[in-house]
């Protein structure tokens, strides 16, 4: 290996293990107490290093949620195998839903946090593209939905909107406990019955 690609290497590696203990700080103390400084005395260097990599924190938070994104895409494109568009359809919004319900920090730092949105403002970015990929995946399936028969009159683009919408609120409230006390009903049973209700009006159509 030469001198060139050596330094690559060990940039790579270098940058790997930060984002590694921003990753380990973040799913175990969330974002408040996620820093540079803390960043940097989790992997023993100094903060000016880790500002040879990032320019912020909002930078590595930027990073982190991509690597969300990646672990949801992996779990999307299972459903390709679902030939039915239809049970494609209700299998993307159960498969959504565990993620969210088993990764609530990363659901929050990917949907709601405003941390990754500021890094991509302060590029000048136009596009949002992990989250347009995931809606464009939401937007395939629903166009196939309107080819076979179904959705008969609506746009596949507003659609996959109200969709994602109505899935990402329930995942929202039942993520940070709104379910409590709105029922005598377990809040465990109300989220289950709430997304089969929401198929069984999607069915209507």
């Amino acid at each position: 290996m030469g001198i060139t690609e050596r330094k690559n290497k060990e940039r790579a590696d270098l940058k790997a293990l930060i984002l590694a203990a921003a990753r380990k700080l973040f799913l175990e103390k969330g974002i408040g107490e996620t820093s540079i400084r803390s960043i940097a005395e989790a992997i023993e260097y100094s903060p000016a290093t880790i500002y040879l990599y990032y320019h912020d924190k909002d930078e590595i938070l930027h990073d982190l949620h991509n690597q969300g994104f990646q672990e949801l895409g992996a779990r999307m494109s299972v459903l390709l195998a679902v030939s039915d568009p239809m049970e494609r359809l209700k299998a993307l919004g159960r498969v959504y839903i565990d993620f969210a319900r088993q990764n609530t920090e990363m659901y929050d730092l990917m949907f709601i946090a405003k941390a990754p949105m500021n890094y991509i403002e302060k590029l000048q970015q136009q596009e949002w593209h992990e989250g347009k990929q995931a809606f464009e995946f939401l937007t395939l399936t629903v166009e196939e939905c309107i080819s076979s028969g179904r959705f008969h009159g609506h746009d596949a683009a507003s659609l996959s909107y109200v969709i994602w919408s109505c899935v990402h609120g329930m995942v929202a409230l039942e993520i940070r406990d709104r379910c409590k006390g709105i029922s005598s009903e377990d809040p465990e049973v109300i989220f289950k019955g709430a997304f089969e209700a929401f198929i069984k009006v999607l069915e209507s159509f």
